[in-house]
């Protein structure tokens, strides 16, 4: 008896929950835009490698069913059909996947050729620590993924692992001054861009002020007359042996104070998303060991 009565438990709750009303939603994104999804997305493409990270964070991944080019994190995104990048989509392939909704950076100029087709896009950029919290949160309720069990947990994380990277350093590390290369050109992380706020956290001074925006293009001759003490290179194309004109005069290339991040690294120091924390540490570890 006590096992028909469990059956019958069991069949009726599995009846109720299929007779549930799917939830609708309205997102707005960082265009400010506003969709509206009658019930959370199961065919999701990502077209920016930290929207991608985001999605598998939330433990979503398998929503997944398409990306771009350069989203390689977990490794379980790899298997997936790779669908162009960011700047230059292959839509017909993104069509054939249909999707629930396309993820792409605000500045993406693909959004509106996939809305012309029909195709829900969410568009969000994260360039600072607070813009990751609002897309995690953002992209938690896209989801359908309960703020405790999702963006709120990921967020506790990923401050709790920065914080412990500022812990770790020496006392000799405090206010060091540092250059952070994100591409050649240069481009650099200014103190408003989410690694900048990263070193901020670390305790240490960026060479590259506010005032030039979160990723300003520089002159090389800036970074001369800056003096940094300690140079990060975060393009994974770049060769640490490429200097501009006048580096070689800088103490820190003198000295070899330089920390020239490998391809899996450099995805994890210019990336705003989950594995901050880890692109923390690996910054702290570059500051610890180089610091004069």
């Amino acid at each position: 008896m006590p096992c028909r009565i469990l059956t019958l438990l069991t069949t009726a709750l599995v009846l109720a929950t299929a007779t549930l009303p799917a939830v609708a939603m309205d997102i707005t994104d960082a265009r400010g835009r506003t969709q509206s999804f009658p019930k959370p997305p199961d065919r999701i493409v990502s077209l920016l490698p930290s929207l991608t990270e985001t999605v598998c964070a939330l433990d979503q991944c398998h929503r997944l069913v398409g990306v771009d080019r350069y989203s390689n994190w977990p490794e379980a995104v790899q298997r997936l059909p790779q669908v162009g990048g960011g700047i230059d989509p292959n839509i017909e392939a993104i069509v054939a996947l249909k999707p629930d909704v396309v993820l792409l950076a605000a500045s993406s100029r693909a959004s509106d050729r996939l809305e012309a087709l029909g195709i829900k896009v969410v568009a969000l950029e994260p360039k600072t620590h607070a813009d990751v919290r609002r897309v995690l949160a953002t992209m938690g309720q896209l989801l359908g993924v309960p703020a405790a069990q999702g963006a709120d947990r990921v967020w506790r994380v990923i401050d709790a692992g920065v914080q412990a990277a500022t812990q770790s350093l020496p006392a000799r590390a405090q206010n060091v001054r540092v250059y952070f290369e994100v591409s050649r050109g240069p481009y650099a992380a200014g103190e408003s861009s989410f690694i900048g706020e990263t070193l901020t956290r670390l305790g240490v001074r960026n060479v590259v002020p506010a005032a030039l925006g979160p990723f300003p293009r520089l002159n090389p001759e800036f970074v001369v007359r800056a003096r940094p003490q300690i140079i990060l290179i975060g393009n994974r194309s770049m060769q640490q042996a490429v200097f501009y004109p006048g580096w070689d005069s800088l103490p820190a290339v003198r000295d070899n104070r330089i920390c020239a991040f490998g391809p899996g690294e450099a995805d994890v120091v210019v990336r705003p998303g989950p594995r901050m924390a880890e692109a923390a540490r690996i910054m702290a570890r570059c500051i610890a060991d180089k610091a004069p």
